[in-house]
């Protein structure tokens, strides 16, 4: 291929990557006709363009463009295909459904999360009367469920049901369900869940019901639909079950999370404590089945069928003097390798490595020298056509980025090599695995700062180590135990010196860095200076773009100028969690509530969002004891030693062993932060002096904390009801821009007086969508409106952003960040 024609077709598939960039940008999706008008369009564009044949240099250009437009095209029609979404009517409502569990069910603390499809659905109304539903318009067929229970080690009441049964892969199941559209919290630069579930097609969520009134779920069949997923069950219960009956083997009981997502790919097996250390020190993407594994699988695999291809001449086999060795190594490895993407689960991540190793396997197999830029290319044009949102993702963007590095320095794998030989070659090829893990650290810095905020130091020495250790031994005995259990046992004993020496190095002063996530364009810089350090240009360049890499490493959110302040308040479901900011300091109000047992805002929301702001907070305050507001307390803590903690909880609270120092909120406490006043107005001292027993609600003692500077001011009321609020009004309660209403729009709160008292401009409620207790009430919302306030729901809103400077103004996330995957919510 000559230059000249390489350079055209990687700028067409440039250009075919930029459409589908440019529509996951859509807020709306178009009509069928418009996109098809579109590619019609587009097509025509084409046609004239190559009658008319104009220079190569023009030409080019206007193919680029038919491309990016017919690329925007397909991909609107892609996504159009998975749009059908509930009808809101049905939402809430009791549906008696059968259908097959598609994929193997996550175990949880208090049940089950499994994907199912429907394959009939009734709605059943109050007297029992059933409707059939139609699948095509009104009710998507795949969803997501969750089926929770109660084993006696979580009194929060999740379910009233007893644990329920085992799920399995390939059952058919009749149950009674509730469900709802895909809706999940959106922060800024947070885990887009709703995206996730689009990516997934999955377009509605819900849960089992098994109240005493509701039918028992009912087993049917065992259909046999899904046997990759059913024996990947059986394999996951068979390890969990063997490494716990292991004789004194609780630490293969502790490992046999990590293996688990070795074999299946099981990544929810793996405890949070794990996930932690492994990202401190770099090697996450070493602990499920990702790209790296799918990829060593099919280079070892087709290392072997090609040395055996090369013996089978002396065996007599004609086939093997027709076929070169290199050419069916490749074929069997891909072959292979896609037979152990399937087993994992067919992740994401495992489909993305298919596509690319399948590009490059056919483009060997072709027997023309093909310019390693245009291969990478290409194999992303394909991932990306197959799936366009997976460009939102930050495995697509790592594992691309690391290939095109190692092309671009020369130490790509090519699928045809052939086996080492001798010690020296060797020697040879671990010196290059380290130059390549070097290369590879240095480049990926920048994105790993960008998506996740936190960059390893020791991730280059932990990942020298630990690659040969999981892919050469932990892995190898992790599939062994597929066919003899033993395996599991040596492969839970490897893992232990590699976790003693991991948590060593996470141990080490300065071992991980978090900082602020800078903005996509100061990492795009830092990303290209990375590259240019990385490949062989001149001294000169390297030193000239060092300076690309100081907007990353010491870029700071934006702080409020002294005397004001800001409101963040975070999109954490049912639960009040509020970011306050000052010019040099921050108070975080409340910390949301919690998910499950092993789920909380904390971890899923607050922390992350603190991280990638770069904030440190100085003071946590938890209005009251529930725990939607100090479901998340306890990861804020542990991530910020330097809080101090103030709070209405009672003595001997488990949240204050954390800081023996805590502060109770009392009326008449004051302080000044860079100009802006923090009063706390409730509660008084006698109350918070009066044991918490059954007979004193929490949410009387709330914490009412108002903050104010000389033009606007706000007032976070905690769950005060009624009562509380009357005895505020009659204090002297002033006017405010900004309330959080109490109690998330309770009934027994947001009192006519009450609002009238106050007057403010704004008001944010922080509910979850379509919550069991209906927050907000309607006659709440009714009563706000009728006095003109801007009642603004995080449900609809997401983040809400406001600023004291512009204190009628409310920034929304969903607003701001707005796309065609994002739930609205019906008026």
């Amino acid at each position: 291929m000559s230059a000249r024609t390489g350079q055209g077709w990687l700028f067409a598939l440039v250009a075919w990557c930029a459409g589908i960039a440019l529509q996951l940008q859509q807020e709306t999706l178009w009509a069928v006709l418009a996109y098809v008008s579109l590619a019609s369009l587009a097509g025509g564009a084409g046609w004239l363009i190559n009658r008319q044949k104009p220079t190569l240099g023009l030409r080019t250009l206007h193919i680029g463009g038919v491309l990016v437009c017919l690329s925007y095209a397909v991909t609107g029609l892609h996504a159009l295909s998975r749009s059908l979404a509930i009808d809101p009517a049905l939402e809430g409502q009791d549906l008696d459904v059968v259908g097959v569990v598609q994929a193997m069910p996550q175990r949880q603390d208090v049940g089950w999360r499994f994907r199912f499809r429907i394959e009939q659905a009734w709605r059943v109304d109050p007297s029992g009367q059933s409707r059939a539903i139609d699948l095509d318009t009104e009710l998507p067929s795949q969803v997501y469920l969750g089926w929770y229970g109660q084993d006696g080690r979580h009194d929060s009441g999740w379910n009233l049901s007893a644990l329920p049964e085992p799920v399995k892969a390939g059952e058919r199941w009749r149950l009674r369900v509730r469900l709802k559209a895909p809706h999940g919290h959106l922060n800024p630069r947070g885990f887009d869940y709703e995206l996730w579930l689009w990516e997934q097609n999955i377009r509605a969520t819900g849960y089992v019901r098994t109240g005493v009134k509701d039918p028992s779920p009912e087993r049917l069949a065992s259909t046999g639909r899904h046997p990759i997923e059913s024996w990947r069950q059986l394999v996951r219960d068979r390890l969990l079950t063997h490494l716990a009956a292991v004789p004194g083997g609780a630490s293969s009981a502790q490992h046999s999370g990590v293996i688990a997502a070795l074999v299946t790919g099981d990544q929810a097996a793996i405890e949070r404590s794990d996930w932690d250390l492994f990202r401190a020190t770099g090697v996450a993407h070493l602990m499920s089945i990702s790209g790296l594994h799918v990829t060593m699988f099919a280079w070892l695999a087709s290392l072997v069928v090609a040395w055996g291809w090369r013996r089978s001449v002396l065996w007599g086999f004609a086939g093997a003097l027709r076929w070169p060795a290199p050419q069916v190594g490749a074929l069997a490895g891909l072959v292979l390798a896609g037979f152990y993407a399937l087993f994992s689960g067919w992740g994401v991540p495992a489909q993305r490595t298919m596509w690319m190793l399948a590009v490059v396997v056919v483009l060997k197999l072709s027997a023309r020298l093909w310019p390693g830029p245009l291969v990478w290319a290409l194999a992303g044009a394909v991932v990306l056509t197959w799936d366009p949102w997976a460009m939102l993702q930050p495995g697509f963007w790592l594992s691309f980025v690391a290939v095109g590095i190692l092309m671009a320095t020369g130490n790509a794998w090519d699928p045809g090599q052939k086996p080492l030989a001798g010690a020296s070659a060797w020697l040879g090829r671990a010196g290059s695995l380290v130059r390549e893990q070097f290369i590879v650290t240095v480049a990926l810095a920048p994105l790993g700062l960008l998506f996740f905020g936190q960059i390893s130091l020791v991730g280059l020495l932990a990942n020298l180590l630990a690659i040969p250790w999981v892919t050469f031994l932990v892995t190898p005995l992790a599939m062994l135990g597929v066919v003899w259990s033993g395996a599991w046992e040596l492969a839970a004993w490897a893992l232990q010196p590699l976790s003693v020496v991991l948590t060593w190095m996470a141990s080490w002063p300065m071992s991980s860095v978090s900082m602020a996530m800078a903005p996509w364009g100061f990492a795009a810089l830092a990303l290209l200076c990375a590259v240019v350090l990385v490949l062989k240009a001149p001294l000169s360049w390297k030193l000239l773009c060092l300076p690309l890499l100081w907007p990353v490493l010491f870029w700071q959110a934006p702080r409020p100028a002294a005397g004001t302040f800001e409101l963040l308040a975070a999109d954490v479901g049912q639960g009040n969690a509020v970011l306050v900011r000052t010019a040099q300091h921050s108070l975080l109000y409340d910390a949301g509530p919690s998910y499950s047992p092993e789920s909380d805002a904390g971890h899923r929301v607050l922390v992350p969002l603190l991280a990638q702001m770069g904030e440190r907070i100085d003071t946590l305050m938890l209005s009251h004891r529930d725990s939607d507001h100090t479901g998340g307390a306890a990861a804020v803590l542990a991530m910020q030693p330097q809080a101090a903690l103030w709070s209405s909880l009672e003595e001997g609270h488990p949240l204050h062993s954390l800081r023996p120092g805590w502060t109770r909120c009392q009326a008449g406490q004051s302080w000044v932060w860079d100009g802006v006043l923090f009063e706390i107005l409730h509660p008084h001292a006698q109350a918070t002096g009066m044991p918490l027993d059954k007979k004193t609600k929490p949410n009387a003692v709330s914490c009412v904390l108002r903050i104010s500077h000389g033009t606007a001011s706000a007032l976070l009321a905690g769950d005060i009801e009624a009562p509380q609020e009357l005895a505020l009004v009659a204090s002297g309660l002033q006017p405010v821009n900004l309330l959080l209403v109490p109690h998330h729009g309770s009934k027994t709160s947001s009192t006519g007086p009450f609002i009238e008292a106050l007057k403010p401009q704004v008001a944010v409620v922080q509910a979850g969508y379509r919550n069991r207790y209906g927050h907000p009430a309607e006659p709440v919302v009714q009563r706000y409106k009728a006095l003109g306030i801007d009642l603004v729901e995080n449900t609809r809103c997401g983040a809400a952003r406001w600023v004291s400077s512009k204190p009628e103004a409310v920034h929304c996330e969903r607003d701001w960040a707005r796309r065609y995957w994002h739930h609205t919510v019906p008026p």
